[in-house]
């Protein structure tokens, strides 16, 4: 399917390794020319590098997004974008009880502040011209909390509750937010769960994913290359009467009729 956005701009946070690079390699393969960023350099440069084989120009910055020094070194160089997608590592693991206001405070810094400020930043650009796509990466948590993850339930499930009703009002003017929830994908994030789990519970770490496999009904975890086709359609010329919507990549697990 031709995606028609090929000529398109979009800046792909967190995008040298995992979902990030999977949405970026969409993005690109579909002719989209590209502003990556990740903290480190290496990495991001060797994403760029096998990203420019699509013929697209990649332009890289490495920092940390979530600083406001970072992030205005990102803007610009974004410059305007016609599309933006954030994205972030989670908050550690931990105890309810273990938590002070210190590290909820980083967990929203990183997980929903981060994002608002790139959307107020980019989407008026996008408004004035008529156009523009925004997809969140956030997480399968803010439909299912998951008890041990209860900074990033908190700080995506805030970042939702903005986009609900800032994404009805930009839409009037040709631009759509959307949030995407991976559930377990084949990532550094699954690696690190997953190795905190064998850990505890005394397993091999390919005993603690194959147990964790078992639990979604497609039996596997997700892959980078089909979250990040999906966000591509987000993306996409096809994709503009998606609003405010919350778009489950969870193999299944989230168990409900509606």
């Amino acid at each position: 399917m031709d995606l028609g956005i090929s000529g398109k701009r979009a800046l792909v946070t967190a995008s040298s390794k995992g979902l990030g690079r999977g949405c970026a390699e969409a993005l690109a393969r579909a002719g989209v020319d590209l502003v990556l960023n990740a903290r480190g350099a290496e990495a991001l440069e060797v994403t760029a590098k096998e990203l420019r084989a699509y013929g697209v120009s990649v332009t890289t910055v490495a920092a940390d997004i979530v600083s406001e020094e970072g992030r205005a070194r990102v803007l610009e160089a974004a410059g305007d974008v016609d599309i933006l997608v954030t994205n972030a590592g989670g908050p550690p693991p931990g105890l309810w009880s273990d938590w002070e206001r210190e590290d909820f405070i980083k967990a929203l810094d990183g997980n929903m502040l981060t994002p608002i400020a790139l959307m107020k930043a980019l989407v008026p650009g996008m408004m004035e011209r008529g156009w523009g796509r925004v997809v969140n990466i956030t997480s399968q948590s803010v439909k299912s909390p998951i008890g041990v993850l209860g900074l990033s339930n908190s700080a995506r499930a805030g970042l939702t509750g903005y986009v609900a009703g800032t994404s009805r009002q930009v839409a009037p003017s040709g631009v759509t937010i959307n949030n995407l929830l991976p559930g377990i994908h084949a990532t550094d994030r699954a690696i690190s769960l997953d190795t905190g789990v064998a850990e505890r519970e005394g397993l091999t770490l390919e005993q603690a994913s194959a147990s964790r496999a078992a639990t979604i009904p497609v039996r596997r975890y997700g892959t980078a290359g089909e979250f990040g086709a999906t966000c591509a359609f987000l993306c996409s010329q096809h994709a503009g009467f998606i609003v405010g919507q919350n778009i489950s990549l969870d193999g299944g697990a989230f168990n409900s009729t509606i």
